[in-house]
């Protein structure tokens, strides 16, 4: 199946925000939690800035768009969206990123951790298959 967006998922991994690079730095080589996460992914209409398809967590690192009235409108939508997939989704501003990347690492490994001691995930593999 050939994802949509390959192009401008390319473009995003290439021109990444000082924020999403240094997310990036801890997220990747399953540094956190040894759960995988991958960069502009995409997830139906969506480019997710980072994503673990094991958990199905979507990390977002918002700029100063994201939080004027058509922004929050727009991130409302997407969200809804994602989690009619099952996707949760994390958000961070830029700024909490980098002066506090030590507490989004952490609120990061909650959600994993939340997701690993939920009654679904002890019946499935860490995969999310049937065991």
């Amino acid at each position: 199946m050939r994802r949509s967006n390959v192009n401008k998922s390319r473009s995003l991994r290439k021109n990444q925000t000082d924020a999403e690079k240094k997310l990036w730095s801890v997220l990747r080589n399953r540094q956190l939690a040894g759960a995988k996460f991958r960069r502009q992914f995409t997830i139906d209409k969506y480019i997710l800035d980072f994503y673990s398809p094991e958990y199905k967590i979507s990390v977002e690192a918002d700029g100063g768009q994201h939080f004027d009235e058509e922004g929050l409108k727009r991130d409302q939508e997407r969200i809804r969206e994602l989690e009619s997939l099952d996707v949760r989704v994390l958000r961070f501003d830029n700024r909490e990123i980098l002066t506090n990347i030590e507490g989004v690492y952490e609120m990061i490994l909650r959600a994993i951790e939340e997701i690993r001691q939920s009654p679904l995930t002890s019946i499935l593999s860490p995969r999310g298959e049937e065991a």
